[in-house]
C-alpha cells in the first residue's frame, strides 16, 4: 500500500478494533446493570470465580492493566463487599484479592451474560472464537514488541 493510502481513515484497522472493542463494552452496560457491575468489574470477578484469590499483579498482568486502573477498581469491589484485599504473609509487598461469598453469589446470577451478549452480538460460535484469536494474536505481538 502507498503512503498516502496507508493514511486514509478507512484504510485503517485500529479504529474498527477500537469502535468494536468500544461497542462490546456498550452492550455489557444493560446486562450487568442488575449486577451494578461495570464490565472490568465483571471481567476482574471472572477471574477471581476461577482462581479464588490472586496478587494484584497477577490481576494485572491477565488483565493488561496497570496498578493505576486496578486499584480503585478493587477498591470499589472491596466497598460493595465483593473481593477483599489482605497482604500475603509471607510477602507483605503482596496484595491478594479474593473474592468472598457475596461476590461468590454474583456468579449465579451472571451466568446467562455471556449467551445473552453472544445473541446480542449476532455470531455464532465459531465466528466468536475467531475474533477472539485473531485479537489475542495482536495482543500477543504488540507485547513482544513492548518488551
Amino acid at each position: 500500500m502507498k503512503a498516502e493510502e496507508a493514511l486514509r481513515f478507512h484504510n485503517q484497522v485500529c479504529f474498527p478494533l477500537y469502535a468494536a472493542a468500544n461497542a462490546v463494552v456498550r452492550a455489557y452496560r444493560p446486562l450487568l446493570q442488575d449486577l451494578d457491575l461495570t464490565y472490568l468489574q465483571y471481567m476482574t470477578l471472572m477471574l477471581l470465580w476461577e482462581h479464588k484469590q490472586m496478587s494484584v499483579k497477577a490481576l494485572g498482568q491477565q488483565m493488561s492493566l496497570d496498578s493505576g486502573t486496578l486499584t480503585p477498581l478493587l477498591k470499589r469491589l472491596e466497598s460493595k463487599g465483593l473481593v477483599s484485599r489482605a497482604r500475603d504473609t509471607e510477602d507483605e509487598r503482596v496484595r491478594l484479592i479474593a473474592v468472598t461469598p457475596a461476590g461468590m453469589a454474583l456468579r449465579n446470577k451472571a451466568k446467562n451474560i455471556p449467551g445473552q451478549l453472544a445473541c446480542s452480538l449476532g455470531v455464532d460460535a465459531a465466528q466468536a472464537e475467531t475474533i477472539k484469536h485473531t485479537c489475542e494474536q495482536l495482543l500477543a505481538v504488540l507485547a513482544d514488541e513492548q518488551a
